[in-house]
Order: structure tokens, then sequence, then C-alpha cells
């Protein structure tokens, strides 16, 4: 195959920590190198490590426009994950300035419809001024579909509905640490949960169901993989419980070692208070592990729903799917279907073909 003539810069959050918006990103920038478009990314969150293999990490929002500036790029994909700030949106802005550039912007809070954010703004505002300058704006779901075209204004040409979600194959073949093989090891069943210790992720719910759980199932144990402001907080309420022996936070982990977790778990929570469309929560069904999670009206098929911030109902749901017992697991096949559109949209407004 001839390699597309076009060269891709992605901005958004790299990993570690690593998060569903992550994830489709590296998705995104495997899927173009292994067919030999070139693909560079700009980190656009707190957490830097050593500029590496096309990835970059910049110091402050000057940083940040001048390797924009200075990098090659004829797509210039902007990932946005929760909340759309105004620092965001100018940033935005700036890239659909640039002569030469094509503009693509994902928006992966599937959530945001039915926040205020989302149901205050108009064709009138800021935000909704630069959404419309991209040349593509990607939804994850149908609801941010109708929100683009609807409430921003955008043409219903530029929008694409594609599922951020490219799912694995097999489980990964990975070693566990000592700490986490030996929590699996000594507790049965084990409930695990990942992503950023942030407010909108309820951590401190899943804490505090463990102590009634582990009344009906005294091996029980919870196991939070992630990192981030909350941190300290999670570990200091877990230690004074009874149980703290019985809650495991290793902080971020390595995805392949993550999705093995996951896989080994015997039930997945995903206990939160704002969230959209979790890629973790499927790829949880994905390996056969059950899932319990926060009722946001966007859950796949498969998932036991409950009420946010209901501690009685997360408790009776988890002794319910504890006592019925994990299901004979059935791997999905692996599907990058999703990140094969999006590369497919960069060679349209590229002016050439990317997949093959």
């Amino acid at each position: 195959m001839t390699a597309p003539r076009f060269q891709v810069l992605q901005l958004g959050p790299y990993p570690p920590p690593h998060g569903g918006v992550q994830t489709n990103l590296v998705a995104i920038r495997d899927y173009l190198r292994a067919r030999n478009i070139p693909c560079r990314v700009i980190n656009l969150t707190r957490f830097r490590q050593p500029d590496h293999d096309g990835v970059f990490f910049p110091k402050g929002a000057v940083q940040t426009l001048k390797l924009i500036l200075s990098l090659p790029r004829d797509v210039i994909h902007l990932h946005i994950g929760g909340d759309l700030t105004p620092r965001l949106a100018l940033l935005g802005l700036f890239c659909t300035l640039l002569p030469g550039s094509r503009t693509v912007l994902t928006f992966h809070s599937g959530g945001y419809p039915a926040s205020k954010a989302g149901q205050t703004t108009h064709r009138g505002t800021f935000r909704a001024f630069v959404f419309r300058r991209f040349d593509r704006l990607i939804a994850v779901n149908a609801a941010l579909a109708g929100l683009f075209v609807e409430r921003f204004g955008a043409s219903p040409e530029r929008v694409r509905q594609i599922e951020p979600h490219a799912l694995p194959g097999e489980v990964p073949q990975v070693g566990f640490p000592d700490e986490i093989e030996e929590f699996f090891a000594s507790h049965q069943p084990v409930m695990i949960s990942m992503g950023w210790l942030e407010p909108e992720y309820d951590f401190a719910l899943q804490i505090r169901a463990l102590g009634p759980v582990r009344e009906t199932f005294p091996r029980a144990g919870l196991l939070l993989l992630g990192e981030g402001r909350l941190g300290p907080d999670l570990r200091a309420q877990a230690a004074e419980t009874s149980y703290a022996a019985d809650v495991l936070m290793p902080g971020d982990v390595p995805h392949e070692l993550a999705l093995a977790a996951i896989a080994r778990s015997g039930i997945f929570l995903r206990t939160t208070l704002y969230d959209g469309d979790s890629i973790s929560v499927r790829e949880a069904l994905h390996y056969g592990t059950p899932v319990i999670a926060s009722d946001n009206g966007m859950r796949p098929p498969g998932v036991r729903l409950i009420p946010k911030e209901d501690l009685p109902a997360l408790v009776e749901a988890i002794r319910e799917v504890a006592a019925a017992g994990r299901p004979a697991t059935a791997i999905g096949d692996a599907n990058e279907e999703n990140i094969r559109q999006v590369c497919d949209l960069y060679g349209e407004i590229a002016g050439c073909v990317a997949s093959g």
C-alpha cells in the first residue's frame, strides 16, 4: 500500500494515567503508525514525562502553542474529555486558524448534553462558534451528534458519530506485581474499579460498600486502579476502616495489566456522579466480567444498573452478582472498526485515503 501523503497531530491526554480518552488516542496513533502514516501527539494534561517517540509533554500554554506551530501537521485532531473549559475552547480556535491544516475534534463527554453546561449552550455561545469552525466533529453518541447540530449549529455534513471503543482481543499475557498477585490469591470475589481518582468517579462509595459486603462474603476485596487528586483522601478513608487490608490501591498501571486484572476479577464497578459511555465498562463486558454501574442513561446491554450515590443499592447489587457467580467467559473478537473510521475521516478531509 502506498502511504497516504499527510501527517497527523493529535492533542489530548496521553497515558499514564490511563482512561477512555487516552485509550482512544493511543489506539489511533498505533493504527496510523502501523500503516506508515506519521502521527505525533501533544499531551494536554498536568501529567508529564520526557518527550519520546513523537510524543511531547509541554509545560504550559505557550510551549503547547509553539509545538503546534513547529510540528508537521496536515490534520490536527483535538481530543476533549470532561469539561469543555474556556482554555480548551481557545486552543480549539487557535487550531482552526492555522493555514494549511484540517481540523478534527472529538468530544468524549457523552453525558454533556444532559449537563447544565450542555443544556445552556446555544449557537450564539463562544464554544458553539469554535465547534462550528472544525472541519469535522466526532460525536461519541447520538445525543452529542444531535447537540452539535441542533444547539451548536454545526453543519450535519461535518458531524460523524463514531464510538471511541477499540476492543482488545485475547487477555494480555502479563505478570502481575507481587502485591496484586497476592491480593487476587487472598480475596474472593475481587471487585475492581479503575479510572482517574477524581470527584466525578465515586470511589468513596465503593470503599464504604466493602464493609457490609464482607459481612456476606468475608474474603471480598476491592482493587482500585488509577491515580488522581483524591488518591490521598481515598487511601486515608480506606485506612480508617476495619478492612483496610482488603482495599488495594496500587496507583496507575500499564493498560495491558489493567485489562488482565479486569478479566481476572469477579465484578467490575463503575460508580460515577458524571460519566459518559465508559470504555472500561465495555472492556469488562468484552472479557465476561459482570459489571455494576451507576445509571447514566447510556450503559450498554448487560450492565447491572444502580442509582447514583446509593449505597444500599450498590451493596445489594454486589451481593446478588457475587452470589450468582461469574459466568463462563466468552471473549469477543478484537474490533478496530471505529479507529478505521476515524483514520478514513482524516483521509477524507486531507484529500486521500487512509485505510487499508
